[in-house]
């Protein structure tokens, strides 16, 4: 059963270690699940070009999903496509998942190989999209990245399923809030139905999430109390 918006939950978490499995899916992820309006074992199609397909990474999150009771396919670019059909496979899904790594990178072999407009058919069609750092910058117009370097610098050729941008661990990497302040004045998780942010989320109590918005030459930060996520221990 496919949500019934246009959904994104763009994150910061989402995973988080497992008791008897290298890493479990945590509330971030169970709640894009539940989003998903799924019956049955539910379908979550990872994809982790960011971070160059890494086979060994895929399995751990394969083992999470038989774990807890979740279908987990894959999704690769590396070293071809691992889909004749990549609309077709992320239309049989209820979530997928991306994960972090470079957003510069992810973004250009996406459009090389048109996943990004397979991803844009799947979003209209309900299936939830959802991940974590480069994996939520990327929905978004743009961000900061430390993609280029240990430099952190602005990316703005985001897909721009949502007309924001988005500063993934605001609050957590010493340049990322003034970088961010900056560009706006310049010119955790939070969860989208259709282009309009509805809801912040956490999976830790106390931590928060921040709207920054331009108010005149300067950046005006006003933050916003999440809902924590239950755990599912």
């Amino acid at each position: 059963m496919p949500a019934d918006a246009p959904t994104i939950l763009a994150t910061s978490g989402g995973l988080r270690h497992g008791r008897r499995t290298e890493v479990e899916f945590g509330p971030l992820v169970l709640h894009a699940i539940e989003l998903s309006g799924a019956t049955g074992r539910p379908r979550l199609c990872h994809i982790g070009t960011a971070g160059g397909d890494q086979r060994s990474f895929q399995a751990s999150l394969s083992a999470a999903g038989d774990a807890q009771g979740i279908a987990v396919s894959h999704l690769s670019l590396f070293y071809m496509p691992s889909t004749d059909d990549m609309t077709a496979l992320l239309l049989e899904q209820d979530v997928v998942w991306v994960g972090g790594g470079s957003v510069a990178n992810l973004l250009a072999l996406w459009r090389l190989h048109g996943l990004d407009q397979s991803l844009r058919q799947a979003w209209r069609a309900g299936v939830v999209l959802a991940g974590v750092s480069a994996g939520s910058v990327c929905w978004h117009i743009g961000g900061t990245t430390d993609s280029f370097g240990p430099d952190l610098r602005p990316v703005t050729n985001g897909l721009a399923f949502l007309p924001y941008s988005n500063g993934v661990h605001y609050d957590s990497e010493a340049q990322r809030r003034p970088l961010y302040q900056r560009l706006v004045a310049d010119g955790t998780g939070l969860l989208y139905r259709g282009t309009q942010m509805t809801e912040a989320l956490s999976e830790v109590k106390g931590k928060g999430t921040y709207r920054v918005t331009r108010d005149g030459d300067r950046a005006r930060e006003e933050r916003i109390e999440p809902r924590v996520l239950p755990r599912a221990d």
